[in-house]
């Protein structure tokens, strides 16, 4: 079985497809390099052949990258020397596409080349648009569905296989930014505006092969191969150009903050390569390439964003034996901004919805939620007033719970009231199917506890969903003391429906990912009782990755929701409950009714319009500015090893029961340091002995919420790492 083939017809032309056996969508492999690059010898060679069509076996779509797998064997392949490995299997690539890109013309006249042009059926992802971009002429099909880009940044990389260079010059460096920077990936028409393809066909095979058949030897002469090539919006020397990039320098730290390496590296290789011609440009754009495969950071960011993720939406951790428990019908109690954004999104799938509140008024309204979320997609060309009533025919908003008959899914998302929950659960099950699963969607109530309402312990669990739903990608999935595989399997299907990102965990207090963020918000307000300013928190946050810092954040999510949390802990914990001044700082701004954005007062000013102005100063009435403020690595690691440490303890106490969730959750859940790969990735980055140690030492100045736990400790005393340990590779073995 190959990946690529080969059929001449009639007429001359070879068509190449390219069609990966036992795979949804083609991607790119050590074999499939090696098939392409004999067959791409073989049209060359062959007299009888008049030019080529790189077309796909696979319906919608041409192919979605490279097959990660791929850069791993290149290192693992050169022993002792894996940069060398990667550089030289990253120059193989481009030896092929440039052969692909010459066709055989004469290095002086640019002439007798034969044609090859891309027919594509759909989305071109990754390598599935670095080889078309290194054709003669690229055809995509009229498919509204298909996507266009380059979307390697996304996951600590860049495009690597000629893309950055080849869309630098065709597109200018500007122009090719959004692409290259943010990953961006647009409809065919869109791309075909941009510069990035040619044509927009029905047929994109006929219309490739009517091109092939007809091209003249300048057809096949890329622009940087032509004498008098300039760079469009100019080169770096060129007064346009050498501001382009002045800016793009500044934008992008400006973004990243100087923590995500691909992005540095391929700006370096982008001016560099703007410097030299293009053949030289190909190797600058290999060894920036292989200085980023180096980084730690970039493979925990493949690991856990690509890997890890796409793992876990594929049913990595599914209980096995279990059939197929797609929802068909879904229940939601409770017409708030979390059940309506629930039933938004259950619709957005498909989804027959029932959306239950206690007065009609109420259940219109989140109802409604959903029709002026379509109507803003409808104002921005995002979506169609069609697709807006199918979501909304869907929905049935009413206050009759006998409408929930039916249902295969409840999800409960009323006040955050014990008692409240208990007296819904007893109404609901007696009206809802015997096989029917509830959920609740809790974010701090423990499953177990709300659980005792039910008639069906083994049929009750969490589904615990970030605010806004229809943005937040991770669903946090929480299983009781009692709750059975059904239920589980349930639970991740459905999720696997609303094409958002599942893990599963153990029921205890605050779960995973809240039992971390809550850390992190009173990390940065006890600073602020110790004089530490406030600034200095959030930027030092901000300077490592996370897209706002712990003081922001108490505002955005509200100052009387962690006074809420604050005390339910304390009457749930007792003496237990380690007291602090955070506390102190946020039950004093709650009595001054400065509850942050939603009041348009915290720890920020703000204008009668919402927009923040700066941190409020009556803060340092209470708890003045230390004379000394504190170095900026001590904020970060404080702010680091309190999340860190929780996530270690929650794998410890088996409320994590797999490290891939624990990296995924904590990315997608509440934005950690995405270059780190998550808390375990990190900790696998700086090494377990120096973590331990500089455990003892936040432990020693800044009290016990630092202790090392056990396992970290006899981690560090066996200098494990925790993929090493806990990894999948390491339970399938």
């Amino acid at each position: 079985m190959t990946d690529f083939t080969m059929k001449k017809d009639a007429d001359g032309v070879a068509i190449i497809t390219w069609d990966v056996p036992g795979k949804s969508m083609n991607v790119m492999s050590i074999d499939g390099l090696s098939e392409l690059d004999a067959i791409i010898d073989e049209v060359l060679s062959d007299d009888s052949i008049k030019g080529a069509v790189i077309t796909s076996g696979k319906d919608g779509s041409f192919a979605g990258g490279m097959d990660l797998n791929l850069l791993a064997k290149m290192k693992a392949d050169a022993g002792d020397d894996p940069a060398k490995g990667l550089f030289e299997g990253t120059m193989k690539m481009h030896g092929l596409l440039r052969k692909i890109e010459r066709a055989g013309m004469d290095a002086k006249t640019n002439k007798g080349g034969k044609p090859i042009a891309s027919a594509l059926p759909g989305t071109a992802a990754g390598i599935g648009l670095e080889l078309p971009l290194a054709t003669h002429r690229i055809f995509v099909a009229d498919n509204p569905k298909a996507r266009i880009g380059l979307p390697e940044i996304q996951v600590g990389i860049f495009p690597g296989a000629g893309g950055t260079t080849r869309m630098v010059r065709k597109l200018g460096a500007m122009a090719a930014s959004p692409f290259l920077l943010e990953g961006k990936m647009v409809a065919p028409a869109a791309a075909k505006s941009a510069g990035i393809i040619d044509e927009v066909v029905a047929d994109p095979v006929a219309a490739a092969k009517d091109w092939v058949l007809n091209a003249k030897d300048a057809d096949l002469v890329k622009p940087w191969d032509a004498k008098g090539y300039k760079m469009p919006g100019g080169a770096p020397y060129h007064p346009a150009g050498f501001m382009t990039f002045v800016g793009a320098n500044a934008m992008v730290n400006g973004k990243t903050q100087g923590v995500y390496p691909a992005a540095k590296a391929l700006l370096s290789a982008v001016y560099e390569g703007a410097l030299v011609p293009f053949d030289t440009a190909l190797k600058i754009e290999a060894r920036w390439f292989t200085n980023v495969l180096m980084n730690p950071s970039s493979s925990a960011m493949i690991q856990s964003l690509f890997l890890n993720k796409e793992a876990l939406e594929k049913g990595a951790v599914r209980p096995e034996g279990i059939p197929d428990q797609r929802v068909k019908k879904l229940g939601v109690l409770g017409a708030g901004m979390m059940g309506a954004g629930i039933t938004l999104v259950s619709a957005q799938a498909g989804i027959e919805v029932v959306l239950i509140d206690q007065t009609q008024e109420a259940a219109d309204k989140g109802k409604a939620y959903s029709a002026s979320f379509f109507d803003k997609g409808i104002a921005r060309k995002k979506s169609t007033e069609e697709k807006k009533q199918a979501a909304l025919d869907l929905i049935t908003a009413t206050t009759d719970l006998d409408a929930l008959k039916g249902c295969d899914l409840i999800i409960e998302a009323v006040f955050e009231d014990p008692g409240v929950k208990a007296e819904m659960t007893k109404k609901v099950e007696a009206v809802i199917p015997e096989d029917c699963i509830f959920a609740s969607n809790t974010s701090t109530l423990p499953i177990t506890e709300l659980a005792k309402a039910s008639g069906r312990p083994d049929q009750f669990i969490g589904i615990h969903f970030f605010s806004p739903v229809e943005k937040m990608l991770l669903v946090e999935i929480i299983k009781g003391e009692k709750t059975g595989d059904r239920a589980v399997a349930k639970s991740l299907d459905y999720v696997r429906q609303i094409r958002k990102t599942p893990i599963v965990v153990n029921d205890a207090r605050f779960f995973y990912a809240n039992r971390c963020i809550i850390p992190y918000a009173n990390e940065g307000a006890r600073m602020i009782t110790e004089g530490v300013a406030p600034q200095l928190v959030d930027h030092a946050a901000q300077l490592m990755g996370f897209p706002v810092g712990p003081v922001q954040l108490t505002d955005e999510t509200s100052i009387d929701l962690g006074a809420k949390i604050a005390r339910a802990t304390k009457a749930a914990m007792g003496n237990a409950y380690p007291a602090s001044q955070a506390d102190d700082l946020i039950f004093w701004m709650e009595d001054l009714g400065r509850l942050g954005r939603k009041a348009n007062a915290g720890f920020f000013d703000y204008d009668e319009k919402g927009k923040r102005q700066g941190y409020w100063k009556g803060m340092h009435d209470k708890f003045p500015l230390a004379d000394t403020q504190p170095d900026l690595q001590e904020v970060q690691d404080r702010l680091m090893f309190v999340q860190v440490l929780e996530a270690v303890r929650a794998l410890e106490e088996g409320v994590l029961m797999d490290i891939r969730e624990g990296d995924v959750g904590a990315i997608l859940g509440w934005g950690f340091a995405p270059w780190s790969g998550g808390p375990f990735s990190w900790l696998d980055i700086i090494g377990a002995p120096y973590a331990a140690e500089r455990c003892d030492q936040l432990q020693a100045k800044f009290g016990d919420r630092f202790e090392c736990p056990a396992l970290l400790r006899e981690m560090a005393d066996k200098n494990q790492t925790f993929y090493g340990r806990f990894g999948p590779d390491t339970k399938a073995a």
